[in-house]
């Protein structure tokens, strides 16, 4: 019974991500979706604008702070190993949801494009943003990224083995191609509003952040990382290779 409930509550947790990754989707992209990023505003500029900070910080504290090695100790003294992913990304999707649930939107316009050609192309690099950010899960390793591979495991009697970081194509051009999905899909509106503009800036500082808290721990973890990072840039890819070109050892980052 204890496997059985292991790999429910990894299903359940996987449930919850997958639905509000794909809320959150329309809420950045303001279609489909009960209240998006710019609904109507409802509050003074400066409470709304504080609400969203708060909000904000709740989020990037939790999954900073869960990601990191100590904090996946301690929580495993109390959790079963094999649902301490599941519970990292459960605890992400709440904070994802409590963010969308109760974001004040703030009006005003930085930018408007009215170029049916231009307004094109910027949905496109949307839709581009959020497929890089599920292409990179999968060429790691989505599910157990995710949990529900520790999950099922756990149900079938089998011995959890890490995923090994590898090196496939994306990853050989940049070390995190699913943040830099996530840049793309922030940043690429037809229409900038100060609501959107706030949470892009904010979102993408944090990202930023985020990739040196992670990248500190895969060094530590991993020594082999550094030369790694040496070769292949973090965000943006090279337009073009000087020097040795031979394929290096496998590495991929793991935290989403």
């Amino acid at each position: 019974m204890k496997r059985v409930g292991i790999f429910a509550y990894g299903a359940l947790c996987y449930a919850v991500f997958l639905g509000t990754f794909l809320y959150l989707i329309g809420f950045v992209g303001n279609f489909l979706v009960p209240k998006a990023i710019d609904s109507e505003p409802l509050l003074p500029l400066g409470q709304a604008l504080a609400i969203d900070l708060v909000l904000l910080a709740i989020f990037a504290v939790q999954h900073s702070l869960m990601a990191r090695p100590f904090f996946k100790r301690w929580i495993m003294r109390y959790i079963p190993k094999e649902s301490e992913r599941s519970t990292y990304v459960l605890a992400a999707s709440l904070a994802l949801i409590l963010l969308v649930r109760f974001w004040q939107p703030l009006g005003g316009g930085v930018w408007e494009v009215e170029h049916p050609g231009a307004v094109s192309v910027l949905y496109g690099l949307f839709a581009m943003g959020w497929l890089l950010v599920l292409v990179s899960t999968f060429l790691i390793n989505h599910f157990d990224l995710f949990g529900l591979r520790q999950s099922w495991l756990a149900l079938t009697g089998q011995t959890y083995r890490a995923v090994t970081f590898r090196q496939p194509w994306l990853y050989r051009q940049v070390r995190h191609p699913l943040y830099l999905g996530f840049f793309i899909a922030l940043w690429a509106t037809p229409t900038m509003t100060v609501t959107h503009l706030v949470f892009a800036v904010m979102a993408s500082a944090y990202i930023v952040v985020g990739t040196l808290l992670e990248e500190r721990d895969l060094k530590s973890e991993h020594p082999e990382y550094a030369d790694y990072a040496k070769r292949v840039p973090r965000y943006i890819p090279r337009l073009a290779r000087r020097g040795n070109t031979a394929r290096p050892a496998s590495y991929a980052t793991k935290e989403a």
